[in-house]
């Protein structure tokens, strides 16, 4: 099978193909002939060495996939050869085959695509995570997401939609503008105005008769997450989900305690090894939600194998609105 490894830490096309022996599963593992893969802005931090794990080398990095189970270990139960699935693996998508625990896969609901279940895997569960278990999330509350035509942001627009919010989506151009209103924002905030520690605030307690945000959702860090505690509501929560703008912030605690403002950080995958139980519940709600018309995964484009490292490389860049995915081997199936 093919697999792309990195040898040496650096630009996505430092990666190289190699063609290694099909896997066999371990106990309690499956392997999964992969159809398709989806790229987040993680994997290009694992690829240049910046993130926070990193197995040793070489290694098969991407933690988005879907496919087919082509063979369990001894103790897997709920899984069989044919299924068709869903994982979020920490390392070993960005390949033909892939090792999956049956705790990290997903049975796929009849009529989702393999390309749109690849695109509905880290972003979706990283979104909802976010929202609901440390936003504390209310229906009917208003939400502010920063780079909401990026993966998790859209996947945050439609999700907070979905379980009734008013949505205001912070953008920085037009394109993007179009894409969140599409997904039904309720309105739309210009990241890239002048002066935005002044700006963002202003732009949101227009939109809000001044109240505010009750949730703010920060994939983006630098000077979004400064000016979007001052657009927070009182008792307002934001949420710290990333830093693809790229300085890490700092906070004034005063500001919380003026305003009654909690902050809070999410690494998802700790709550994916800490409680699968309540992943794969937090699964089922999305599927409930895509069944809905609530979740709809936008793919900007569908790469071939052979060309996985331009899509790393337009991730790494912020150049996709929506998602990037990888078809492997028939992924529309």
């Amino acid at each position: 099978m093919r697999s792309y490894r990195v040898w040496e830490h650096g630009a996505p096309s430092s990666m190289q193909v190699d063609l290694l022996p099909d896997l066999v599963p371990a106990p309690r593992e499956m392997i999964v002939d992969v159809k398709a893969v989806g790229i987040n802005f993680p994997d290009t931090l694992v690829v240049s060495g910046k993130y926070q794990v990193l197995p040793p080398r070489p290694f098969t990095p991407g933690k988005d996939l879907a496919g087919v189970v082509r063979a369990v270990g001894a103790g897997v139960e709920g899984f069989s050869p044919g299924d068709r699935i869903m994982a979020q693996v920490e390392h070993g998508a960005f390949a033909e085959q892939a090792s999956v625990p049956p705790s990290q896969a997903f049975l796929l609901p009849d009529g989702l695509s393999f390309e749109a279940a690849a695109a509905m895997g880290l972003v979706y569960q990283t979104a909802y995570f976010a929202l609901v278990e440390r936003g504390q999330y209310k229906r009917g509350e208003t939400v502010l997401v920063g780079g909401a035509a990026g993966g998790v942001g859209l996947a945050a627009v439609q999700i907070a939609k979905g379980l009734g919010a008013r949505v205001l989506a912070g953008v920085r151009s037009a394109a993007e503008e179009a894409v969140v209103r599409e997904a039904g924002a309720d309105a739309v905030i210009d990241l890239s105005v002048a002066d935005l520690r002044d700006n963002l605030r202003a732009q949101v307690h227009a939109a809000t008769d001044g109240h505010g945000a009750d949730v703010v959702l920060d994939p983006l860090g630098a000077d979004f997450f400064a000016a979007a505690l001052r657009a927070a509501a009182w008792c307002g929560r934001l949420v710290v989900i990333g830093f693809a703008a790229g300085d890490i912030p700092t906070v004034k605690v005063n500001y919380l305690l003026v305003k009654n403002i909690s902050v809070s950080g999410l690494q998802w995958s700790d709550y994916r090894d800490r409680t699968p139980e309540l992943v794969l519940k937090v699964q089922q709600e999305l599927f409930d939600l895509w069944r809905a018309g609530a979740v709809k995964p936008r793919i900007m484009r569908v790469f071939p194998f052979e060309e996985l490292p331009e899509a790393l490389e337009l991730v790494a860049q912020g150049k996709v609105q929506g998602k990037a995915v990888v078809s492997i081997g028939g992924g529309a199936a």
